[in-house]
């Protein structure tokens, strides 16, 4: 009898490679587009434990926009491995399809758009999920996108706007009818928020009206999750998003143990995070130069230290650092304590 090995998924398991449009991944654990955090290090750092995709941070269809610092970088793909998926959000069909072009003439392999974002900025320009109020215009955008581009086009969105309003499954048919690749579905409303649990019941009904790739998106954290999402919805594959900050190696640790059965360590030793904080680090310096990447680094050091003793105090004296100098011994200090102390 052949042991199933991370590198040999076991169809019979959750965990199997799935295909969008023309292109094909190993395994279909998906890295969620997060804005502010799933910039091309993050990206980088969760393939390398295992994402089969992931999906770069959301930019505005609006090019007159892209001028600004943070738009460029999350427009960089240069020295990107992998299938690029680049998202766009906008609520102009004309603005939208002119940013997927774009988008692919800087090496964008798959076009994502964005209906699924609750943000109020966004909404209230009525782009995110603020378009799942307006299917006719739905239908043109998607139309516009698909026709602009030679690439594969997904869509993601949420259940709909509010729990009274859950159209999803409408907006699949539509997403099927203009040639959509791949829907994910966030299992909130927008009006929900992150409030409260994710639900996934609506995704086995778009599963009956959209034929291309379905991926599952919220609450999806643990092997049981996958399992019993996939077997609840008929998902190709699950969206990872939150549960992923300051824990890239999730991936790993969630084939391992839908490949083997076998759980791995609830947390990897601290000397081998802090191995890994300080080359995520290294990576976020250099993409966005000492000062911002300092200032970006906070934010996932919070993350990473937050399953650990002192974690509060931890936060308050590296978040004074001003030097990756600094930020790096802090780190590095903090986690000799908490292996001293485990």
């Amino acid at each position: 009898m052949i042991t199933p090995s991370a590198t040999q998924p076991n169809l019979q398991s959750p965990l199997r490679p799935f295909v969008i449009g023309n292109h094909q991944f190993a395994n279909n654990l998906v890295l969620a587009p997060m804005a502010g955090i799933t910039d091309r290090p993050f990206r980088v750092l969760c393939r390398q434990f295992g994402a089969g995709y992931t999906v770069a941070e959301m930019v505005a269809a609006n090019t007159a926009l892209w001028g600004s610092r943070q738009s460029l970088r999350r427009l960089d793909y240069s020295g990107e491995s992998g299938i690029i998926a680049a998202q766009i959000v906008g609520a102009n069909p004309i603005e939208l399809a002119q940013a997927a072009q774009l988008n692919v003439d800087l090496g964008a392999q798959i076009i994502d758009i964005n209906m699924g974002c609750p943000a109020q900025k966004v909404c209230r320009v009525a782009a995110g999920s603020a378009l799942l109020r307006d299917e006719p215009l739905v239908g043109r955008i998607l139309a516009a996108v698909v026709a602009a581009v030679q690439v594969p086009v997904t869509l993601k969105i949420r259940t709909g706007w509010s729990p009274e309003t859950r159209n999803a499954p409408a907006i699949a048919h539509i997403a099927h009818d203009s040639g959509i690749a791949a829907l994910t579905v966030h299992g909130r409303t927008r009006a929900c928020h992150y409030n409260i649990p994710a639900e996934h019941d609506t995704l086995a009904a778009v599963r009956e009206v959209f034929t291309g790739t379905l991926i599952a998106n919220g609450d999806i954290a643990t092997a049981e999750d996958v399992r019993r999402i996939v077997d609840a919805t008929g998902a190709d594959a699950i969206m990872i998003g939150r549960a992923a900050r300051g824990r890239p190696w999730l991936f790993r640790d969630l084939a391992a143990e839908l490949t083997t059965g076998v759980a791995p360590p609830p947390l990897p030793a601290p000397a081998w995070i802090a191995a890994l904080v300080c080359t995520h680090l290294d990576e976020l310096y250099q993409f966005y130069g000492a000062t911002m990447g300092v200032q970006i680094a906070r934010k996932h050091l919070a993350w990473y230290c937050r399953s650990f003793p002192q974690a509060t105090a931890f936060r308050a004296t590296v978040n004074q650092a001003q030097t990756p100098a600094q930020q790096t011994a802090l780190v590095q200090t903090f986690f000799a304590r908490c292996a001293d102390i485990t």
